[in-house]
């Protein structure tokens, strides 16, 4: 090679590559919310017999899988160490009878807490007038974040005044949301504890 001269380097994927790498993790991601709602529907009833309702089930982890189970209590109590471990307990029992990971997993039994998730359609009505994240699947005027109040639903349509300025959701379109740790979030909370 003589002076001037350079080497060219040409990196060659399969055509497709990348188009399959993502497919495999949207599947992935598919699987994981299809066996959610399947332990979910395992559960439901068994905890519910126990007084408690299920917030969300998430699986999670690339080698080893973590399954975290949040509960509340249906009467709107604060949730304990103790009933944690309860709930623990039947879920465990539950799933070892029916078996529907394969492999080995990771349970994590835990309350919501005071900035909650808010998951279904009734969340966002029952915290109506507290200020919330969401985050949406695709943009809605260019952004995927919202931060506001929520104003409650109307059927499958969260509002929330975001701004200044009311906004609609559609709740499917709803990626994730969660409360926002205020003041008068602790406050309403304290006072639903005094009740």
């Amino acid at each position: 090679m003589g002076p001037g001269a350079r080497l060219l380097f040409l990196e060659f994927s399969p055509v497709g590559a990348k188009e399959s790498a993502k497919g495999a993790r949207v599947k992935k991601r598919i699987y994981r919310m299809e066996l959610s709602e399947r332990i979910q529907g395992l559960i439901e009833p068994a905890i519910g017999e126990m007084g408690f309702g299920i917030v969300r089930v998430r699986i999670s982890g690339k080698k080893k899988l973590s399954m975290q189970i949040m509960v509340e209590h249906q009467d709107g109590q604060g949730m304990t160490v103790d009933d944690c471990a309860a709930v623990s307990r039947a879920i465990s029992a539950l799933l070892d009878v029916e078996d529907p990971i394969e492999g080995a997993f990771t349970l994590e039994v835990s309350s919501p807490g005071i900035d909650r998730p808010l998951v279904r359609v009734g969340d966002f009505q029952r915290f109506q007038g507290f200020q919330a994240k969401i985050e949406t699947t695709r943009p809605f005027d260019g952004r995927r974040r919202f931060k506001g109040v929520l104003l409650g639903v109307d059927g499958d349509t969260v509002r929330m005044m975001v701004d200044g300025e009311e906004v609609d959701f559609h709740h499917p379109d709803i990626h994730k949301a969660k409360l926002i740790l205020t003041d008068d979030l602790i406050a309403a909370v304290e006072e639903s504890k005094r009740l």
